[in-house]
């Protein structure tokens, strides 16, 4: 399955929106990246196994489950966390791109692949449409971290 969407940081047209800069929104990538239990419910640790320029190898305890994944970075562009195949799960990926289709206006696209069937005869497809919506209230989330990091808070 490929499921993407976007999710509009700034909008210079609500006053209500508190903007953010493309350097706020990536420490607020970043962040997730090195410290991802406020970001991942239920996660109980995170360990670094590998650290490169450019990318890395963790270790995610989510108690029952225990998953790798390599995430690579393109600086203040994206970030794409890409889960190994194991037991525990059975892959997958995450891409997380800073867009800015005019200046001031700033989103983050979310884009999944998954080894979920995806066909409209899938028999799984409620299961599909639930999984969509926990992703996208998940990344809605995420945003709010980001603020509350940009904001000098400590997310929870």
């Amino acid at each position: 399955m490929k499921f993407e969407h976007l999710i509009q940081i700034n909008d210079p047209q609500n006053p209500l929106i508190p903007p953010l800069s493309r350097q706020q929104v990536w420490q607020g990538l970043i962040h997730r990246v090195e410290n991802p239990l406020p970001f991942l419910p239920g996660l109980e640790s995170c360990v670094i196994i590998e650290r490169h320029a450019d990318a890395l190898l963790r270790q995610l305890d989510f108690g029952p489950a225990v998953i790798q994944d390599r995430v690579t970075l393109a600086e203040a562009h994206w970030v794409r966390f890409e889960i190994e195949p194991s037991f525990a799960h059975p892959g997958g990926s995450l891409t997380i791109t800073i867009e800015e289709p005019e200046p001031a206006f700033l989103f983050l696209r979310f884009a999944y692949r998954t080894t979920l069937a995806s066909g409209p005869d899938s028999e799984d497809r409620a299961y599909i449409e639930c999984v969509k919506s926990a992703y996208h209230q998940s990344d809605v989330d995420c945003v709010r971290l980001i603020r509350s990091l940009a904001a000098g808070g400590m997310p929870r």
